[in-house]
């Protein structure tokens, strides 16, 4: 993220398209309880048709060349989510894929791999299947992931572990990551849970902020040890880019347009960042349930320009209490989507990070 104002007054982040999350369906053969979208198998009617869908590439290509995350639901549910793949290719955009992996036979992994989709990300939230299982809603859910990841391995397709951190397995996170490394997968990134959508009913399972801090700073000790064996990096936790700033990691270098194993900023949301959802809203990302527009109404283009959302979004200067004085607000910026599901205020500060400010702990000082 390019910062184009740094005057006292004004902090302005430059807008530079790098992930596009596009949920192309509503649907899901699962029924998991922190879902985002609330997605069933009843919700398919929403869904925009194939032609819309690659007018969409269109309008993203338009813009640059970010990394594409075909999502859901369950993606695969959708017949024609490879001729969107193909297209997307063609239209020289990076394609990677975001499922539950259930429906990954031998003949789906071979589907994906003529697709161009060069890595799935599959999610798994508990090591073994009673939790999994329970956790997304069916049995055999387990089992049927890690065939699903054998079939992506054997077409020669990258994967990625995917792991929404709550309370109720933050104990097995190390036996996640001994999963992920022993299933051969390149990337581990753990998801600090937003309580949205059907993840509502989870809200008193988030992490203290205590066991933020303590989290970010076991991923960021095994991202150290484990460097060149997996990549690990946390989703939905910004702070933890404040977190590796303070223990002296190298600066973080911006994400390229090709580079999925790459560190850019804390919350991207409006920023590197946006969100379609399978109707064609836009968003700053899948957590904050504020339109910035419509693609049905208006192009991305100029939804991402001009949108009033975005446009309050990349004006860090105006974020509020103590993240608004915190020396690494540039770095990190808070979860605006936490904030706006705790207090109705997406510029309100994170709620989930135990730092205090310098200046904060300087104007205390200067009181007393």
């Amino acid at each position: 993220m390019k910062e184009v104002n740094n005057s006292r007054e004004t902090q302005v982040l430059e807008p530079a398209l790098r992930l596009v999350a596009w949920e192309i369906t509503g649907r899901c053969n699962l029924f998991c309880a922190h879902c985002r979208a609330s997605a069933g198998n009843d919700t398919g009617d929403a869904d925009l048709p194939l032609g819309e869908n690659l007018a969409i590439v269109d309008m993203i290509a338009e813009i640059g060349h970010p990394i594409i995350i075909l999502s859901g639901g369950e993606p695969l549910i959708r017949q024609d989510i490879f001729d969107i793949a193909k297209y997307a290719h063609e239209r020289g955009l990076k394609v990677v894929l975001g499922s539950n992996g259930t429906l990954i036979t031998e003949d789906m992994a071979n589907k994906i791999k003529e697709a161009f989709i060069t890595r799935v990300a599959v999610s798994l939230d508990f090591p073994t299947a009673e939790g999994q299982d329970n956790f997304r809603g069916q049995g055999g859910a387990f089992e049927a992931a890690l065939n699903g990841i054998t079939n992506l391995q054997r077409s020669g397709i990258e994967v990625q572990i995917n792991t929404t951190i709550s309370r109720l397995n933050i104990a097995y996170i190390e036996e996640l990551l001994s999963l992920a490394i022993k299933l051969g997968a390149v990337a581990f990134h753990p998801f600090f849970l937003v309580p949205t959508g059907r993840g509502h009913s989870l809200a008193d399972q988030e992490l203290s902020p205590h066991q933020y801090e303590d989290a970010l700073n076991w991923i960021y000790d095994q991202a150290q040890k484990l460097s060149g064996r997996i990549f690990i990096k946390p989703t939905d936790a910004p702070h933890y880019f404040r977190v590796l700033s303070q223990r002296k990691s190298d600066t973080p270098e911006p994400m390229s347009s090709g580079n999925l194993n790459s560190l850019s900023r804390g919350c991207l949301c409006g920023t590197g960042f946006c969100f379609i959802s399978h109707s064609g809203e836009v968003k700053g990302c899948g957590y904050l349930d504020i339109a910035a527009g419509n693609l049905r109404e208006q192009t991305l283009s100029r939804i991402w320009y001009e949108s009033p959302l975005f446009n309050d979004l990349r004006h860090i200067s105006n974020i509020e209490g103590k993240c608004g004085r915190c020396e690494y607000k540039l770095i990190c910026g808070g979860c605006r989507a936490r904030a706006y599901e705790l207090t109705g205020n997406y510029m309100a500060s994170e709620p989930y990070c135990i730092y205090q400010p310098k200046k904060t702990k300087n104007n205390a000082t200067e009181q007393h």
